[in-house]
């Protein structure tokens, strides 16, 4: 379970009057694992996903974690790569429970296909499929051609024709006027003529 500092405060300060010492003893005695500053895990077995949108907020799990997550790329994943809006900068937490990365995409287009899932009594956010490969496209170095395109999905991504077929092509192009960008267009294009 997740904890705060404030919380921890709150249920301690009627038994010790200084809590906060408290609080680091209970770390170095393993009760409480720090995530980040202020934040705390009371089970260190914790998978790492789960913490991820309560690290940085609002945040939703994408572009290779969710691409991986939902079998478009082969390569297993050992960053917790997550989409935010509005920050104007990456951030990136190294954590026991692993490292995490956020990067902006378009407020227009943050909460669209966004799923809620829960596991162990934890609540977290996922891309759908559609808009992992949007946010993916979105956060890329300008790609140009319908061409480019094909090298950057089969040869730097690896995805499988199969597998982009198996994506909804009328959510792709309605995601795409949410970004703005040339590259998320492209792709949809490039989806269109598949």
């Amino acid at each position: 379970m997740i904890v705060t500092t404030s919380m921890l405060i709150d249920q301690l300060s009627d038994e010790y009057s200084n809590p906060k010492c408290r609080i680091a003893r209970m770390v170095k005695e393993g009760k409480y694992t720090p995530i980040i500053r202020g934040l705390y895990e009371t089970d260190p077995k914790t998978e790492g996903y789960l913490l991820a949108s309560a690290i940085y907020n609002p945040s939703y799990l994408s572009f290779d974690y969710a691409l991986n997550y939902h079998g478009l790329i082969p390569e297993r994943v050992y960053t917790f790569t997550s989409a935010t809006f509005g920050k104007n900068r990456s951030k990136m937490y190294k954590t026991p429970f692993g490292v995490y990365t956020y990067n902006d995409v378009p407020k227009d287009a943050f909460a669209e296909e966004v799923n809620i899932h829960t596991k162990n009594g934890y609540t977290y956010l996922m891309a759908s499929p559609e808009k992992a490969m949007c946010d993916k496209m979105y956060s890329l170095s300008p790609i140009g051609s319908l061409k480019n395109m094909d090298i950057v999905i089969s040869e730097d991504l690896r995805i499988y024709e199969e597998d982009l077929n198996d994506l909804n092509i009328d959510t792709i192009e309605s995601l795409s006027e949410l970004y703005q960008s040339k590259n998320v267009s492209l792709f949809s294009r490039f989806v269109r003529r598949m």
